[in-house]
């Protein structure tokens, strides 16, 4: 798996686990690029040209420059001699480096650098190890004249290792691609963005669509479904809501105008019958509540609303970790499961999960 010999290098994403699919399907629908390997967590694609536009893909939480990578980790200490030849010979860094320099201008002053190593699994050698084997096979291809720091470097050469699998690049997004400049008011256990733009892509919505988050907390969801309306042309009108007066306060300082929020129940909502074309909803898991014995009736009252609200032929894309909670309500409805993936949020695993609302019958 090694870079072409071509201008522009293929690229690699770092993507919350168990969205590598929507991710894939963003970067082939939105760049024009074509996937070449997927494994968990990452997504390695070309695309037909390198600019700021990576910058702007939503479901992954970075984007980087393909240095090197490789298949064949022994997960012994000889993997660490391979690090050092693979960084020092097969990447043509000179390049790398023009195309970071092209999408994030050099600052002014000196630039500063840092090396970043990922290491999952067990092997027969430290992180530290493999970090220094890694700025071994740097040397004489960063300028010499260029200060390493520990924070807010300028250029980012990273290391990933997992499995029998590495690669190893050149970071051109930053904090913002996985934080959002929008997100002015957070509050512990916010959902990412990047899950978020997941469920808006996956809700499918089409112009002038009603989309309802009846559990919106900051309003994460809600400004991931209207930024990826904007960037097709078209507009869509949201609705949210929750329980806390805080949530609904911070999601309108996120969301600012153009949404209707309200504080209410999700399992008694203010809306008129069959008025939403998609619902969008990360509904509290069983160890945020006091009890988790409550998600059974909790979820069954909100599938029997949200069913209400609904309208024939409707989608709704639901992220629970108790998905059984979820399913056996939604069955009974006659909600019809369109797809489902096993993600981890929060350092937990969940299930996102898409539903049709059957038509109406003839």
């Amino acid at each position: 798996m090694k870079a072409a010999d071509r201008s522009d290098p293929p690229c690699y994403a770092m993507v919350v686990p168990g969205l590598e699919s929507v991710a894939a399907d963003e970067i082939t629908r939105d760049l024009g690029g074509t996937v070449r390997k997927i494994d968990r967590g990452i997504v390695i694609f070309r695309v037909p040209h390198i600019g700021p536009e990576l910058l702007r893909l939503r479901t992954v939480e970075d984007v980087f420059l393909l240095a090197w990578g490789t298949d064949a980790l022994t997960r012994r200490a000889a993997d660490l001699e391979s690090i050092r030849k693979w960084t020092a010979r097969d990447a043509d860094w000179a390049n790398l480096l023009r195309i970071h320099h092209s999408i994030r201008p050099k600052p002014a002053g000196k630039t500063s650098w840092h090396a970043v190593t990922q290491m999952q699994g067990e092997r027969g050698y430290r992180r530290t190890d493999a970090r220094d084997k890694l700025l071994e096979g740097l040397t004489g291809h960063i300028p010499a004249g260029w200060p390493i720091v520990d924070d807010n470097a300028a250029v980012e050469v990273w290391l990933t290792l997992q499995d029998s699998m590495a690669v190893c690049g050149v970071r051109l997004s930053d904090s913002s691609m996985r934080h959002r400049t929008y997100k002015q008011e957070h509050r512990p256990a916010s959902l990412r963005p990047t899950v978020a733009a997941a469920m808006a892509r996956l809700a499918g919505a089409g112009p002038d669509a009603v989309i309802l988050d009846p559990c919106c907390g900051m309003g994460t969801i809600l400004a991931e479904a209207i930024a990826l309306a904007r960037s097709r042309g078209f507009t869509v009108t949201a609705i949210g809501g929750d329980t806390e007066w805080g949530a609904v306060s911070g999601a309108g300082v996120n969301l600012r105008r153009g949404v209707g929020l309200a504080r209410w129940d999700a399992r008694e909502l203010p809306l008129a019958t069959e008025c939403v074309d998609r619902i969008l909803a990360n509904p509290p898991f069983g160890k945020q509540l006091s009890t988790p014995e409550e998600v059974p009736g909790l979820y069954r009252d909100m599938v029997r609303e949200w069913d209400r609200v609904l309208r024939p032929d409707g989608r709704a894309v639901v992220l629970v970790a108790e998905h059984d909670a979820l399913t056996r309500p939604a069955l009974a409805r006659g909600w019809v499961g369109v797809r489902q993936l096993r993600v981890r949020v929060l350092g937990q695993l969940a299930t996102l999960s898409v539903w049709r609302k059957p038509p109406r019958s003839a």
